[in-house]
């Protein structure tokens, strides 16, 4: 092990192959910033670039581009709501308040500073237990998926503000009911298409995020008349500082930590991602928080910014485990990349860190040195990045409507989607009047279809038995967190007011009788 970490050590410190680290972060930062690109989209135009390469060097080009694209993603989701890649929606939850609150500028390199630690951890964690944490992943079955994305979805009270707790589940089922649009996997036949070819395949997260987030962000403004002269005139002074107080560091540093341990762990899974990722890391992050600061989740809170994207980027990391070692993308993006290694001849697998040291280990430790460029590339730009905000409100809206259509329609190239994003911008705004927020929709959404389809493989495997459920010593684990999460509140809120009734109860006998007297 210890000759090929040096083998790749050599590969990756090699002049040229710095070169592609640094273009690839360059490139996929750019991209990210657009709303709708994101690192599949990256990744794929890197593809014709990188046939003329030799492997490694095409390989850290591309893995370059991947992490940039989730670095870059968190800057129009935090400067004007319209998240750059589905990795990032979570970071405009906290990150769009603080900039309406005029700190963007703290919200940017926050961010910035929480991508470098997660891609860090996840790198190291990478470098040194790639081969181990294989076997984890493989360990997790059907039903260790499905007990997951149950606790996954206890999260929904980290979306809902206060008294909203009915109106979060109702958008939680009715995520999971669009999850439910298109094929069928297991058994392959369509539902809920009404006879339309274009919903065959589903409908897109992307799209999904981009109109609920992005159109309907313009229409509202526009409804409301926010684009005002004072805004139009707003100048650099107002956009806030980059610096974090000690105590601010104090206070984000084990939220950090946390999320970016559990980020990787999460991207390690096969088929989980960055986007669950940025997700169950919010929502524990926010259970984990104090009564009084879950009320400031979803209105500025720096844990809510700084736990998806330090999750979101070990979670990139984390799913190269999978592609590495045994040849499964952990995510679309590495879907991706799984072909062009395939197309320079090389099969991921068990075997690739013994036939192919230098292609495997130049890979890992260039993801340390990409986001170490990463940082150094990102931190110096964003008081010009934060000039987004100046930009007059008649300019910025038509260029966010702009990238957003543009964005969704070259994922698919079909018309249809965009047509559809108007009719969930309409339903969108609707929703919103009513009070009802987008993101417990999401979360239902992204977790509705992984829950399916391990649902009917364990089924299947059980003969049609919900014994599954504590056959597996994980599965009942898991299950018998996502309770305990689920049942906790509610328990501790009717503790906290039978204890309130006694101790208040003598004061209000007293008023009684001094009212009848």
């Amino acid at each position: 092990m210890l000759d090929g970490i040096m083998t790749g050590l050599a590969t990756a410190v090699m002049p040229f192959n710095l070169l592609m680290v640094v273009i690839g972060c360059f490139a996929g930062t750019f991209i990210g910033m657009l709303p709708g690109l994101g690192p599949i989209s990256a990744v794929a135009l890197m593809i014709p670039i990188t046939y003329g390469l030799d492997p490694s060097s095409g390989i850290i080009l591309m893995a370059g581009v991947y992490y940039g694209a989730v670095f870059g993603g968190s800057t129009s989701s935090i400067l004007i709501n319209a998240p750059g890649c589905a990795s990032t929606v979570v970071t405009s939850f906290d990150g769009y308040p603080l900039a309406q609150q005029k700190q963007a500028g703290k919200a940017l390199a926050l961010a910035a500073y929480a991508s470098f630690t997660g891609g860090t951890v996840g790198a190291l964690a990478l470098l040194f237990a790639a081969p181990a944490l294989a076997k984890v992943s493989l360990s997790f079955q059907s039903s260790d998926y499905f007990a997951l994305m149950i606790l996954g979805l206890t999260a929904v009270a980290a979306f809902s503000g206060k008294g909203q707790v009915i109106k979060s589940l109702i958008m939680t089922v009715f995520g999971l009911m669009i999850a439910t649009v298109g094929t069928d996997v297991t058994s392959g036949t369509t539902r809920f298409t009404f006879g339309s070819v274009d919903l065959i395949d589903g409908i897109s997260f992307l799209l999904l995020a981009m109109a609920t987030f992005a159109l309907t962000e313009v229409v509202m403004t526009v409804l409301k008349g926010q684009h005002t002269e004072e805004d139009e005139q707003m100048d650099m002074s107002q956009l806030g500082s980059m610096k974090l107080s000690m105590a601010e560091v104090k206070h984000v540093a084990p939220t950090i930590g946390r999320s970016s341990v559990f980020g990787f762990l999460v991207g390690v899974l096969p088929g989980a991602g960055a986007t669950i990722a940025s997700f169950l890391a919010y929502g524990l992050e926010r259970n984990m928080a104090s009564a009084k600061e879950k009320l400031k989740f979803g209105k500025g809170a720096l844990r809510g910014l700084a736990a998806p994207e330090s999750a979101n980027n070990a979670a990139s990391t984390g799913s190269f485990v999978p592609l590495l070692t045994l040849g499964i993308p952990g995510s679309g993006t590495t879907a991706i990349m799984l072909g062009a290694l395939i197309a320079y001849g090389i099969q991921p697998g068990p075997r690739l860190f013994m036939d192919h040291p230098d292609v495997f280990w130049s890979v890992i430790i260039s993801m340390y040195f990409g986001n170490l460029i990463l940082l150094i590339l990102n931190l110096p730009l964003i008081p010009y990045i934060s000039r987004l905000l100046v930009i007059p409100r008649p300019i910025l809206i038509p260029l966010i409507l702009f990238f957003s259509i543009t964005g969704v329609y070259l994922v698919s190239f079909n018309t249809f989607d965009i047509h559809m994003m108007v009719v969930i911008t309409v339903i969108a705004i609707f929703l919103k009047l009513l009070d009802f927020q987008m993101a417990p929709m999401l979360l239902g959404f992204i977790l509705g279809g992984l829950m399916e389809n391990n649902l009917s493989r364990a089924l299947t495997i059980a003969d049609g038995s919900f014994a599954f459920l504590w056959e597996r010593p994980l599965t009942l684990s898991i299950v018998s967190v996502a309770v305990t999460v689920m049942l906790a509140p509610p328990i501790l809120d009717l503790w906290k007011k039978r204890r309130h009734i006694k101790t208040e109860t003598p004061g209000l006998e007293t008023v009684v009788t001094d009212g009848e007297g």
